[in-house]
């Protein structure tokens, strides 16, 4: 199928759209719920995390989505269609769930924050993932440093130093860690960065404290980067935004479509948004 011009927001605002564009996909009414092991050190974990300010593993069932979810990628950006449109997939929100035995050591009563993304940083086009930033700040830290809420990300492709992997400065590496100092001035020492490729069935998960970005890509590269990133927080201290998302709660087809719509329109600061997606969004928002 051609890429959709001008928008069909009809099409694009009913679930047959995309069960019939992605059928390897699959649309149900519930986040789902897949086997999340404990994690295989926590005393590592927790000690990574206070130190390093992230964390990185691996999971089985991640390395058997992502593939499925990089074609989805691809399939989206030959359709011209934002990239966060994968969170219409159960296969998009069962990979976080994954994820829930390591982030709950960290988030109690862990709940899902409406923030999430997905990039395809092509080299060939001389694209980059976003520039240095934090997530949240300083105010996703309690009075001890331990986070009060966290990002997950996941590579779908193989992130590498050539095609955009993130780049991090570890928190006791940080001199202005936790100061509440806008990244844009904030000084580090170059060799602090740390550069985190990550294979597919990997992922990485990091306080919203910690100055992270990434990388420009190269025309070197083997492929693009492919990842998403979804975020969380503790359920017992108020929302950093807007709805909190109940794990075991039923989360259907125009519940999604919202959330994408709340994306493309809150990350448009980070990227270069054409004006019928915008459009788009509020459309849906409406």
């Amino acid at each position: 199928m051609d890429a959709l011009r001008p928008l069909d927001l009809s099409a694009l605002a009913a679930d047959p759209f995309w069960r019939t564009n992605f059928p390897d996909l699959s649309i149900g009414d519930a986040v789902p719920a897949t086997a999340a092991p404990p994690p295989a050190d926590p005393a590592l974990s927790t000690a990574r995390m206070a130190e390093d300010g992230y964390i990185q593993g691996r999971s089985d069932a991640l390395a058997t989505l992502a593939p499925r979810l990089a074609a989805a990628v691809v399939r989206l950006k030959a359709l011209d269609l934002p990239p966060p449109f994968l969170f219409l997939f159960d296969e998009a929100w069962a990979a976080f769930s994954t994820l829930s035995g390591e982030l709950g050591q960290f988030l109690p009563d862990l709940r899902i924050l409406p923030d999430f993304w997905v990039w395809h940083v092509d080299p060939a086009a001389g694209e980059a993932g976003w520039e240095p930033h934090v997530d949240k700040g300083a105010r996703a830290l309690d009075r001890e440093g331990r986070p009060l809420s966290l990002t997950a990300w996941i590579p779908l492709t193989a992130a590498t130093p050539l095609n955009g992997c993130i780049y991090i400065v570890p928190a006791s590496r940080d001199p202005q860690y936790g100061a509440g100092v806008d990244q844009r001035s904030r000084p580090f020492a170059l060799p602090a960065v740390r550069a985190l490729p990550a294979e597919p069935g990997e992922f990485l998960v990091w306080n919203q404290a910690v100055l992270h970005w990434g990388s420009a890509s190269s025309r070197f590269a083997d492929g693009p980067r492919i990842s998403m990133a979804l975020e969380f927080q503790r359920g017992d201290v108020p929302p950093f935004n807007r709805p909190l998302i109940d794990p075991a709660a039923p989360l259907p087809f125009a519940d999604r479509l919202r959330l994408v719509a709340k994306q493309i329109l809150q990350y448009r600061h980070m990227y270069p948004l054409e004006p019928r997606f915008e459009t788009l969004a509020r459309s849906i928002l409406a």
